[in-house]
């Protein structure tokens, strides 16, 4: 799987979230622990689907696979 995809899921949820600070709110981490990811945990994904209603197959394609994108396509 592309890294570029897991790194395009983070960066569309720190646009959704509008940063690394919302995002470390949201699931109890430090804003420099969001900060080293390279690819968003799966452990967090879909509490931050939920808060910031950024699909599980953004955010992390290898491990939800892209099913709903290929469907948008």
């Amino acid at each position: 799987m592309d890294t570029n995809l897991n790194q395009n899921g983070l960066n569309a949820v720190k646009g959704a979230a509008g940063g690394a600070s919302a995002i470390a709110r949201a699931i109890g981490v430090t804003p420099q622990a969001v900060a080293q990811w390279k690819a968003i945990p799966p452990e967090h994904v879909l509490k931050l689907e939920k808060a910031f209603g950024v699909s599980r197959y953004v955010q992390r394609p290898d491990v939800f696979g892209l099913a709903e994108l290929e469907a948008a396509e």
